[in-house]
């Protein structure tokens, strides 16, 4: 049984971690972070950084994040990394708008966030 849920909007991640505990949202990377907030309100913890990789937030559409699966109490360090990452994302997005990417593209930032999370989770196994 797995001690984490993945919060992801990455199609890859969804479809090759099929036997994980994955929460999957059609929303942008601020979505996906801000669904990271919402959980860690309701008492879950970070366990990978929401901004891991060298990707730059308005680089990449595409965001996997492992939290706690039990929730107890507001873990206030998960928060202020959260709220962070929030933030961070903000101004690279409003300062450098994500283009419109070709499809092969796309396909090339599913694939390293794929792979960050994946290493992301054998790494805490």
């Amino acid at each position: 049984m797995n001690s984490y849920i993945l919060i992801t909007n990455n199609p890859m991640v969804k479809k090759n971690l099929i036997e994980k505990d994955i929460f999957f949202t059609n929303k942008s990377l601020l979505g996906v972070l801000i669904e990271c907030r919402n959980h860690i309100h309701k008492g879950h913890k970070l366990l990978s950084h929401p901004l891991s990789s060298s990707v730059k937030p308005n680089e990449t559409p595409f965001k996997s994040v492992l939290i706690s699966k039990s929730a107890s109490n507001l873990d206030y360090r998960s928060l202020e990394i959260i709220e962070s990452s929030i933030l961070s994302t903000k101004k690279f997005i409003s300062n450098a708008p994500q283009p419109k990417w070709p499809d092969k593209i796309l396909d090339d930032f599913m694939l390293i966030d794929y792979s960050v999370i994946s290493n992301t989770i054998d790494s805490i196994k």
